[in-house]
């Protein structure tokens, strides 16, 4: 059995900012020598998120606008119990919950065995701050 590990770093200079990472995982998958395995990617801030989707504009706005409809962004400490903590992020918080912590493509033939259009995301929904997104990769 092989395993890696790699860590991805970001600074994502807005809030909010989706990334696509599928050819930055796909060279960590070639670079294990797994040919058949799996591959876990996974954010690890609270206020950040990894999912697999399409890589179209306009579906990235319709999250942007869904995403600020379910937890909308307010600093304040009424709409949000979290923001009485000092923090300003409860929202980025919920945001993460919907969007998922990580994702685990299976590796077949040492490539990424994807469906049609998948492609891996890091959602940010607290940027400002260094950020960052482990891959771990395991198999034969």
């Amino acid at each position: 059995m092989k395993s890696r590990t790699k860590h991805l770093r970001f600074n994502v200079r807005g809030r909010r900012e989706f990334i696509n990472i599928t050819e930055d995982v796909r060279q960590e998958v070639r670079a294990s020598g797994v040919q058949e395995g799996l591959c876990l990617v996974n954010a690890m801030h609270i206020t950040a998120s990894v999912f697999i989707n399409d890589d179209e504009p306009g579906l990235h706005r319709d999250y942007e606008r869904w995403l600020e409809w379910l937890a909308p962004f307010d600093p304040s400490p009424e709409r949000y119990h979290h923001n009485r903590t000092g923090e300003d992020n409860a929202d980025a918080h919920h945001k993460r919950q919907i969007m998922g912590r990580e994702v685990v493509v299976a590796i077949s033939n040492g490539d990424l065995d994807f469906g049609p259009w998948e492609q891996i995301f890091y959602g940010e929904f607290d940027g400002g701050r260094s950020k960052r997104v482990m891959i771990k990769i395991i198999g034969e």
